[in-house]
């Protein structure tokens, strides 16, 4: 009772409108003090200037900072909370609201110091040049076209923390959760994105994820194709490919043709592409678009029936790499899949803002729970900040009213809409 009422001592000039988005994205914790301590930690961090460490937040939302800080480090390494409904709540929310155009995987990279602190591994990170201590997460964003929306996460467990108990124990890490593959990861994201939005959304939402650097990037195609699922996604250069047309057969000077076997996506499409590179212009800020050659062809899978476009940027006389991306998306111009793939460099930007505004790199605990927790807080305040933006509260019911959230955005909409 203390810490509720603790958590009342907060300048009464705050805004409300956090508080009932707490409200319904929290709604299923079960005590009382729970939920007011996100609200508060989420007023920290929307609201906390720089560095958003539990003792910043503690004094921005309280008049006891001393005894808040404790409270709010116990709420987020401590309490054992599921942040899953939170998530899917945040979910639901987004495609209520605002109009989805894809959904994609973000890396982001935590650096850390110490060996203890959950995930904690060395890894050479080419944004910084140089190998660091980290953990990585991946994370799922809803797409609209105008900015990326994080909506769920998981953290990525090296194979050494697989057989560690004590280094488990320490970081609270449940039984369950071991190292598992990206591809694994990613379609967990899936089908939790898939599980809270409507069918009718999740069947016209491609998935766009960059798994170029993985060589097991077949599996999540393999994935996402026995979902029904469209995609656009980067493969390695040497995904090997076949012709779209079994019929066709490879040609090579001075010798007869023969069967066209698997041939690496990117070779394939620097020397069997039948079509000319195609002029795109994608549209970029300030109006100005920028220009590139784009050359795609139809392929197949070894093993599979099903046909689709490899494509990517049209450079023969450079030494550079551009990725080269494999679709379900056959239908589509180019010009289409060219700013589908583009998404992605959408969600590199979001969460450099993630990191800069709403503290994603500062969480200071050890813990698998509190990372989530964590998580799952910047994630409510980005989506917060990014609907009040689109006056999504308080200006129209939502599109799928149906559950709790009810309470706070369409059963009293006068009311609502003077709070929101």
């Amino acid at each position: 009772m203390a810490d509720y009422r603790l958590a009342q001592a907060v300048d009464p000039g705050h805004d409300t409108r956090i508080f009932h988005f707490a409200d319904s994205v929290f709604a299923h914790l079960p005590r009382a003090d729970q939920r007011r301590w996100a609200q508060l930690y989420l007023q920290g961090l929307l609201t906390t200037p720089g560095r958003k460490s539990i003792r910043r937040l503690a004094a921005a939302v309280s008049a006891a900072p001393a005894t808040a800080s404790q409270s709010l480090h116990q709420f987020i390494s401590a309490s054992p909370w599921d942040w899953m409904p939170a998530r899917q709540e945040l979910i639901r929310l987004t495609g209520d609201h605002l109009p989805l155009r894809a959904l994609t995987i973000g890396t982001v990279v935590l650096p850390k110091r110490g060996e203890h602190t959950c995930g904690v591994h060395r890894r050479f990170v080419p944004a910084a040049g140089r190998t660091i201590s980290c953990q990585v997460g991946l994370g799922a964003f809803l797409a609209t076209g105008e900015e990326d929306l994080p909506v769920d996460w998981r953290l990525l467990l090296p194979e050494q923390w697989n057989e560690d108990a004590k280094l488990r124990e320490r970081a609270r890490v449940p039984e369950s959760v071991r190292h598992r593959p990206v591809w694994e990861h990613v379609l967990d994201l899936v089908d939790s994105v898939s599980t809270a939005l409507p069918r009718r959304l999740t069947d016209r939402l491609p998935v766009v994820a960059d798994l170029s650097e993985h060589l097991d990037a077949g599996r999540l195609l393999a994935g996402l194709e026995r979902r029904g699922l469209d995609f656009v996604v980067a493969v390695p250069g040497a995904l090997p490919v076949l012709p779209a047309d079994p019929r066709v057969s490879r040609t090579v000077p001075g010798a007869a043709a023969t069967p066209f076997g698997p041939v690496g996506a990117r070779q394939f499409l620097r020397h069997h592409h039948v079509l000319p590179p195609r002029a795109v212009t994608l549209a970029a800020p300030g109006g100005r678009g920028r220009q590139l050659r784009v050359v795609s062809e139809l392929v197949r899978l070894p093993g599979s029936c099903r046909t689709y476009r490899l494509f990517t940027e049209w450079h023969p006389a450079e030494s550079r790499t551009p990725r080269v991306w494999i679709t379900s998306l056959t239908g589509r111009r180019v010009e289409q899949l060219t700013t589908l793939a583009q998404a992605q460099a959408g969600t590199g930007l979001t969460v450099s803002l993630l990191e800069r505004d709403y503290g994603l790199l500062d969480f200071e605990g050890r813990s698998f729970p509190g990372w989530h927790h964590h998580m799952t807080l910047v994630s409510a305040a980005h989506v917060y900040d990014r609907l009040l933006h689109a006056g999504a509260f308080g200006t129209r019911p939502p599109q799928n009213a149906c559950d709790s959230r009810d309470r706070y955005f369409s059963a009293r909409p006068k009311e609502l809409t003077a709070r929101w």
